[in-house]
């Protein structure tokens, strides 16, 4: 099919699927992005088992929205929430995605009390090579980001602590635990 506008020609073509097998690349990044999604959606339904809370996974990454938004009309209180999951020793998030959150929970300045919380699974199997694990304890991090401090990349460890990425250095930064009001596998930092 050619499409025609007034300044450009463009072709558009179906890509069929002749049953060829997905690259190591692309199971890779598929199930990278479903453990993403399990994640989101085991903290919304949590939050949502708890009376009076009400949680919701805001869609896809691509439309500049937090994975997750929480409210508690009750206690006047809102969480935007960055949820990261993975196999490694560390999880990466990056300044964009604290800034748009950050953005979010000024919006909705009636809430009493505001949090960024940024929500770290480290699942129970550590990758060690390419397709191969070793088991290891499942560790959760509920850290509220402390919105006096410059916005910068993060990375939060296995450990459960936190540094700031400033000019490829790491140096550690100390955030609050978020005591959430369902039953989780958080882990206090040392």
């Amino acid at each position: 099919m050619v499409l025609r506008s007034k300044f450009t020609l463009l072709t558009v073509t179906k890509q069929k699927n002749d049953g060829k097998l997905m690259t190591k690349n692309q199971k890779v990044a598929r199930t990278r992005r479903q453990r993403g999604y399990q994640w989101e959606d085991t903290i919304v339904k949590r939050f949502n088992s708890v009376e009076n809370w009400k949680a919701f996974r805001l869609g896809s990454p691509s439309i500049a929205l937090p994975d997750v938004l929480a409210v508690n009309t009750d206690v006047s209180t809102i969480f935007t929430i960055e949820a990261k999951s993975g196999t490694s020793t560390s999880l990466p998030v990056p300044a964009d995605q604290i800034e748009r959150c950050l953005s979010w929970i000024k919006t909705f300045d009636i809430y009493k009390k505001r949090n960024v919380i940024l929500a770290f699974k480290f699942l129970s199997k550590k990758r060690i090579g390419v397709g191969e694990y070793e088991n290891r304890e499942l560790r959760e991090f509920f850290k509220i980001w402390d919105e006096s401090r410059e916005i910068t990349d993060c990375v939060c460890t296995y450990e459960g602590k936190f540094f700031a990425k400033v000019n490829g250095d790491r140096k550690e930064i100390f955030l609050k635990e978020c005591v959430m009001p369902f039953k989780t596998k958080q882990r206090t930092s040392a």
